[in-house]
Formats: structure tokens, C-alpha cells, sequence
């Protein structure tokens, strides 16, 4: 990459994705001015960060660990602050890129701010499209941002549309893993523990997606995110279990041609195409080596196992809060099995049952997205305890 230095904030700094984006900043010094750095509560770590890039602030979102922060900064001249309010501002100060990688609802506010300043926006937060995607999209159009996908599958398929007609597209295909449970018959996932399910074979990912991935809710997500970044509609877009996760997804045109992207399983990689886009950054990731995978293999899903590719279909098909009822009573149900208190062929069915009992009218604005994402919580909690 060359070119003048470029302002970056990363949203999520000490989180996998944030380690990932700063460890390729590091090898790129001279290139970036780093305005934000945001954590949840892990304040050494976020004052070691801000330190090293020379931060010009440091937000822990949880407040309590505001005073820890302020200690560690003391005498560098970096701004420490704290709270839901604070992280919105650092958001809000605008930087040619951001990377959006706070998880959850948390992200949502933060991200919109970062949109609403323009610039690039390199996403990692799936509810920022998957519960919001109609609201969130409509303000990129507005202030003119740019955003690009930093999960592996949408920033695969984004390479393989690059200078290409939308129009002449046949499918899009997301491929899927299948995760830890891929072979695994239905008495089996029944009895699957919480170790087992956050065991990937492939990728290294915090225990809540790495669940999402076992389940194939992950994909189902990542389905209603491409509905809304790349608008091919929604029967354009297909799964496909692909085992070795080399080919991060694919893109087939209506002459027959299919374009795929094919990688080491590594985040640096889709990570770096984000920052340095529309050019192209060195990554330490190691060359693909076909010859040493020697097979790739692909199949279709299995919706009777693993009925949330389904049930994510349906929600994107509904639209509306539909898709932020969904995510918001995963996310109680996969913190329910992590805890003990659900099987894992329960994460799904609990999914349905809560999707089945509340379908509140669509929300017009990021607020409106929040409060139908308590609601469908609270009821996703009724639901656990009764189980």
C-alpha cells in the first residue's frame, strides 16, 4: 500500500479481530495514524495498545474500568474515557477507516456513528446488517460511506464481484465448514457438550461464534448480512458445507463463469484486503499450498440436523425485526447451552419458538432495532428458564 498516511480506528481493539487488524498495522507503521482504540473491559491490554500505535484515545465501554485506564495512560498524553456515550464519540471522530469488531448489539450505536461520519467502514459486527441491516444500509446511502466486509465469506464474495455486473450474477454461494458436529447424527448433537461445540477444526474463534459455527447459525447470519450487502436477492443465495474452508465463497455469473476465493484460514487475510482496499497489503499468512491440502470437497447443508440456515432464510425473507428477533434469541440460547441449562439441539428450537411467539411491527430506526432486541431477549430468557 502506498500513498499518504491513512487514520484508522478499530472498535473492538482487543478482541480477536481487533488483534489481528493491529498486528497488520504494526508491519505497516509508517502508513497509519491510529485515532481510536475501544475495549469492553480489558483495560492493561487497550493502554499497552494505545501506547504502542500512539492512540489519540483509549475507551473501555464498561465505565467501572475507566480508573484502571486513566492509571495505565497516565503521563502519555492519551485521552481515556469510558461508557456507552464515550465509545459512540470515539466512533463519531471519523477516521479514512474504521473496523467495526465490537460483538453484539454493543456495536450497533458506535458503528452507525462511524457511518454517519462517512469513510470506510471495514465490518466485523453481524448484528450491525443482521439486525439492523435495512436501518444501517439506508444510512450508508445517506452519509456516503463505504462499507467493506471483513468476515471471510462476504469479503470473498465482495473480491468476486469487484467489476462485475450485479445484474449478471446466477448465485452467490457462502461456504460453510460445517464445524465441529458436521458428521455427527442427531442423538449425537443431543448430547453435545459445551468443550465439544467450542472445539473448531479449523478456525480459532471466541466461544460464542465458535457455537454459531456448530449449529450453522454463523452461516445462517452471514446469509441475511449478504442479502443486504450485495442486493442479487435473496434466491441468489445459496450454502454449501465445503470442509477444508479454502474456498471462502464463490460468485457465478450467468455465462457460466464461477469466481472463487481461495485462502489460508486466517483473518489477517480478508482483514488486510479491507484495509488496504482498493490496492493490496503483504500479510505474514503463509502461501496457500494446494498440493498439500491435496482435496477440497463440498456438499449440500443438512436443514434437518442443522435448521438454522433455514430459519435465517425465512427471517431474511420476512425482513423487518424479523432477522433482529432472530439474533437476539440466539444469542440467549447459545449463553444458555455455554451455561448448562440447554441442550444443544435446543439453541435452534428455542430460536423457533421465541421466532413463532413475537413479530413486532419494523423498526424505523437504530432505537427501535434495540428495543425489539430486549423484548425478543426477554422472552428467549423466559424461555430457557422454563425448558
Amino acid at each position: 500500500m502506498t500513498g499518504s498516511l491513512r487514520s484508522l480506528t478499530v472498535l473492538g481493539a482487543t478482541g480477536s479481530i481487533g488483534a489481528s487488524t493491529l498486528d497488520l498495522i504494526r508491519r505497516n507503521r509508517d502508513e497509519w495514524r491510529v485515532v481510536a482504540l475501544t475495549a469492553h473491559s480489558n483495560a492493561a491490554e487497550l493502554a499497552k495498545l494505545a501506547r504502542e500505535f500512539g492512540a489519540e484515545v483509549a475507551v473501555v465501554a464498561d465505565e467501572v474500568h475507566l480508573p484502571a485506564l486513566r492509571e495505565a495512560l497516565a503521563g502519555s498524553g492519551i485521552e481515556a474515557a469510558g461508557g456507552p456515550a464515550a465509545l459512540i464519540e470515539a466512533a463519531a471522530r471519523g477516521a479514512d477507516v474504521t473496523v467495526a469488531a465490537i460483538v453484539g448489539c454493543a456495536g450497533l450505536a458506535p458503528t452507525m456513528a462511524a457511518i454517519e461520519q462517512g469513510g470506510i467502514i471495514a465490518l466485523a459486527n453481524k448484528e450491525a446488517l443482521v439486525s439492523a441491516g435495512e436501518v444501517m444500509m439506508a444510512a450508508v446511502a445517506r452519509h456516503g460511506a463505504t462499507l467493506l466486509p471483513i468476515d471471510s465469506e462476504h469479503n470473498a464474495i465482495f473480491q468476486c464481484l469487484t467489476g462485475n455486473n450485479h445484474a449478471h450474477v446466477r448465485w452467490i454461494t457462502l461456504t460453510a465448514s460445517g464445524g465441529p458436529f458436521r458428521d455427527w447424527s442427531w442423538e449425537r448433537l443431543s448430547a453435545a457438550t459445551p468443550a465439544e461445540a467450542v472445539r473448531h477444526p479449523n478456525w480459532d474463534m471466541g466461544a460464542k461464534i465458535s457455537v454459531d459455527s456448530a449449529t450453522m447459525f454463523n452461516k445462517g447470519l452471514e446469509l441475511i448480512e449478504a442479502y443486504h450487502l450485495f442486493p442479487v436477492g435473496l434466491d441468489k443465495l445459496r450454502i454449501i458445507v465445503h470442509p477444508q474452508s479454502v474456498v471462502h465463497s464463490m460468485v457465478e455469473y450467468r455465462d457460466g463463469s464461477t469466481l472463487a476465493q481461495l485462502g489460508p484460514s486466517d483473518m489477517r487475510v480478508p482483514i488486510a484486503s479491507a484495509l488496504a482496499w482498493p490496492a493490496r497489503m503483504d500479510t505474514p499468512c503463509a502461501p496457500l499450498d494446494l498440493a498439500e491440502i491435496g482435496e477440497l470437497t463440498f456438499r449440500k447443508p443438512d436443514e434437518v440436523r442443522f435448521p438454522a440456515t433455514r430459519l435465517a432464510r425465512e427471517a431474511a425473507q420476512a425482513g423487518g425485526a424479523i432477522p433482529a428477533v432472530l439474533n437476539a434469541a440466539n444469542e440467549i440460547a447459545v449463553a444458555a447451552f455455554l451455561g448448562g441449562q440447554i441442550s444443544f439441539t435446543r439453541i435452534s428450537a428455542q430460536v423457533e419458538d421465541v421466532l413463532g411467539s413475537y413479530a413486532p411491527p419494523p423498526p424505523g430506526s437504530l432505537s427501535d432495532v434495540l428495543e425489539v432486541d430486549t423484548e425478543a431477549r426477554a422472552r428467549a430468557r423466559v424461555l430457557v428458564t422454563s425448558t
